[in-house]
């Protein structure tokens, strides 16, 4: 089980290496083509694959990278606390920002299926959606 875990966080890993130097098609391959992806802040969710793909594009930001700080797998949930760093395209301000990130696998535990967002103050409802609280 533990070397399971391990090859999970070796993927996530390599999504987020993928799409801080840009290859979102290699991020992409992480993603069921089916996948529903839930952002914070009340914006609309974006579904598939190819949305999801077309959402990695930078558009407001013209500098962003984001560093996994925590990765914890429990069954088909994984728990990731990151920041991210980003600089605005017009503006060229630049922010640090943190949050969390619950990830569903499929059955296969390959794949993902569902993607929560949450604020940095989201902690408690990140780890219950990751099945970590009681």
């Amino acid at each position: 089980m533990a070397d399971r875990d391990e090859e999970i966080i070796a993927r996530i890993r390599h999504f987020y290496d993928a799409f801080n130097r840009g290859d979102f098609d290699a991020a992409a391959a992480l993603a069921h083509p089916d996948i529903d992806f839930f952002r914070s802040g009340g914006l609309p969710p974006v579904k598939g694959a190819e949305a999801l793909r077309e959402w990695m594009e930078p558009d407001a930001f013209d500098a962003q990278a984001f560093e996994p700080v925590e990765v914890v797998v429990n069954g088909d949930k994984v728990l990731i606390r990151q920041t991210a760093r980003v600089r605005g395209a017009e503006s060229r301000i630049e922010m640090e920002l943190e949050s969390w990130t619950v990830c569903t696998l499929d059955d296969d535990r390959r794949l993902v299926v569902r993607i929560e967002v949450f604020q940095r103050d989201q902690e408690d409802e990140a780890r219950r959606a990751a099945g970590l609280t009681d």
